[in-house]
């Protein structure tokens, strides 16, 4: 295993086209994610559905792992930080879920995604190489711009209920928590550790936790699951969960945390743009001012 200090020599303080590949990439799979979700959502209920897909991605994941024989019983200090690893991301779709029953999912994305700001003032304390500089924060800012503008509807509509100051809490605090995740992987003995190790941690500990929510706050299941429902819920497990966080977690040890978590911001508008594809919703010149200008705040973040 690589100590802290060869993962910091080997880590790229800027994306190279390899990097900047596979983060689009996995934006474009977390983008189409969003859709599944919303199809499987017919039958399985939001918490329920993320603790079965936790469930399935471990079993994988785990598989994958011992047939490559990554080393995942050592003696390396990683669990506790792994144990609060898993914490944070269940806490994050728990948030996130239950927020939604408050406020609008277009407000609770823009809420959501405050997480790279999380990273990018975090990680000035865990690693100063990594600090974003003028241009870098401004990108940022714009990035997220061109975000609140593709939902900016959920912000000049009524109110989605009474309370919908908690579901935008709750949003603020599932950006806190996914960007506090990020921190721990990368201030922690997670740093060197294999990849597959650190998202075991995540996947293992959010399968129990959102399981068990769901079985006390959910309905049961729709028995059978309609094909489509069925397919959408092994896409989430064998392409997001899997192999896409995989990945995320292999990017996070290899590049500088805050430009790699500023490309997050694509995702919701794939998302989107997915949406209009798959499900034949409006793409609107919104819309395309809005991806313009998320890429044009990336091209930013990530100028040398």
């Amino acid at each position: 295993m690589a100590s802290p200090a060869d993962a910091q020599a080997e880590r790229r303080l800027h994306l190279d086209t390899e990097g900047v590949a596979l983060i689009v990439g996995c934006c474009v799979v977390w983008g189409l994610g969003q859709v599944a979700s919303k199809v499987a959502l017919t039958q399985i209920p939001p918490l329920t559905q993320a603790g079965i897909r936790s469930f399935g991605a471990t079993l994988l994941v785990y598989t994958w792992a011992t047939w490559r024989r990554v080393p995942m019983w050592q003696r390396d200090r990683t669990l506790w930080p792994g144990l609060l690893a898993g914490a944070l991301f269940a806490g994050e779709f728990a948030a996130v879920y239950s927020g939604l029953r408050f406020t609008t999912a277009g407000r609770m994305t823009v809420f959501l995604y405050l997480a790279p700001f999380v990273v990018a003032a975090g990680m000035t304390f865990v690693d100063g190489s990594e600090r974003l500089g003028r241009l870098g924060m401004i990108g940022l800012v714009t990035a997220f711009g061109g975000v609140a503008l593709a939902f900016s509807e959920g912000f000049t509509s009524g109110a989605a209920a009474p309370e919908q100051w908690i579901g935008d809490l709750l949003g603020i605090l599932a950006a806190v928590l996914w960007g506090a995740t990020t921190l721990v992987v990368r201030a922690t003995a997670l740093a060197p550790a294999p990849a597959a190790k650190t998202l075991l941690y995540q996947l293992a500990v959010s399968a129990v936790v959102l399981t068990a929510a769901g079985l006390l706050l959910e309905p049961t299941l729709s028995w059978p699951l309609h094909p489509e429902v069925a397919l959408s819920l092994l896409f989430q497990i064998f392409l997001i969960s899997s192999t896409s966080y995989l990945l995320w977690f292999w990017l996070i040890l290899r590049y500088a945390a805050a430009r790699l978590s500023a490309f997050t911001l694509l995702t919701p508008v794939v998302g989107l743009f997915a949406g209009a594809w798959l499900l034949h919703e409006p793409v609107t010149p919104r819309l395309l001012i809005a991806l313009a200008t998320v890429c044009l705040g990336l091209v930013a973040v990530n100028r040398r």
